[in-house]
């Protein structure tokens, strides 16, 4: 067995009370459902600026009803102190998820991501120290890396911010090993690299590339590359983001508390080489896609060309096994990608 799978039935044994802010979000509704499945306790936290209704609806369409009832939603907003203190009143654990998250958007809005990431980072710190919680992981971001061009990406090697967004998420990280030094709140920081899996929403000028890309390619509307298309990713399935966090609010490792982990799958896939992959799945029903090709336009400010993590530190101190390749997590998504995006696209990626 694995160290996760240690810990999912640990849990089972013995529910524990969680928070997960942004849990109508992306990442946050995956962590809910996760949680939910494993008959946990959860309050999930929200104010719908990037989160969907329809995500959690996704949520209780796939749990029974007794797991469902263990969910109570908050819509609030984390750059509220009062509901950050209110939602970890008797919580164990917080995940906190909810984040502005694009760049190219932050460089438009730099006071309103530090609202959100910075300030309402502390907010749940102090919140989660003053309710007693004993555990708080958080999302940081591989765009603290920078302009650092070494590869695979260190936790320990980090170069200049390249974005107000990535500038918050390195404060965040900042702030959460302050408050564990100085109040004794165990913290956890995560920093994802390219997630994507289902309920990722491919709407507006800023998503994310797969959904996006996708969303265009059914839609039979002109697919772009920033750059050459040899730009490259660590793209993360969402369920190896979902074991992470899972193992970061239970280990039981002094060592482990207090640190920052990658949490990706130490691989690089170019965007030529994604491109490939989406049009090639699509076209099995779709014969017309075989022949598409990806309209190329200028490298976009703000981004950096080549990431690929070094998730060592998480496989040795949290026991983290990336269970998912980009080919098992595509393979995996795609039907829901599908269902959900066999829409005409807004925006471009």
């Amino acid at each position: 067995m694995t160290a996760f799978d240690d810990v999912q039935a640990a849990l089972r044994e013995t529910p524990r009370q969680w928070v997960v802010t942004g849990g109508a979000g992306f990442i946050g509704s995956n962590l809910v459902e996760a949680l939910l499945r494993l008959d946990q306790s959860v309050v999930a936290l929200d104010d719908f600026s990037l989160g969907r209704p329809a995500n959690l609806d996704e949520v209780e369409a796939l749990v029974s009803r007794d797991q469902w009832a263990r969910l109570r939603f908050v819509k609030g907003d984390i750059r509220d102190p009062v509901v950050c203190r209110r939602v970890c009143e008797g919580a164990e654990i917080v995940l906190h998820e909810a984040a502005q998250g694009s760049v190219p958007r932050s460089l438009e809005m730099p006071l309103a991501y530090h609202e959100n990431n910075v300030t309402g980072h502390l907010n749940m710190l102090l919140g989660a120290r003053e309710a007693g919680v004993t555990r708080f992981v958080y999302a940081s971001s591989s765009s603290v890396y920078g302009d650092h061009s070494g590869l695979p990406k260190r936790e320990a090697e980090l170069g200049h911010c390249l974005s107000p967004y990535a500038a918050t998420k390195r404060i965040d990280e900042l702030y959460a090993d302050v408050v564990g030094r100085a109040y004794g709140l165990a913290t956890i920081g995560l920093r994802y690299f390219n997630v994507f899996g289902p309920r990722q929403d491919p709407a507006g000028a800023y998503a994310a590339v797969i959904p996006k890309w996708i969303a265009s390619m059914l839609a039979g509307e002109p697919v772009y590359i920033n750059g050459t298309g040899e730009t490259s990713r660590d793209f993360c399935y969402v369920q190896n983001v979902v074991q992470a966090n899972l193992l970061a609010a239970t280990t039981e490792n002094d060592a482990a508390l207090g640190e920052v982990y990658n949490v990706a799958v130490n691989r690089r896939t170019t965007l030529n080489e994604l491109f490939a992959m989406l049009r090639d799945r699509l076209a099995h029903d779709r014969p017309a896609l075989a022949a598409l090709t990806p309209t190329y336009r200028d490298f976009r400010a703000g981004d950096v060309l080549h990431s690929e993590a070094d998730i060592g530190k998480a496989e040795n101190l949290l026991g983290y096994r990336p269970t998912h390749s980009i080919e098992r997590g595509l393979d995996e998504a795609l039907s829901w990608y599908e269902k959900s995006l066999a829409t005409p696209a807004r925006g471009r990626a």
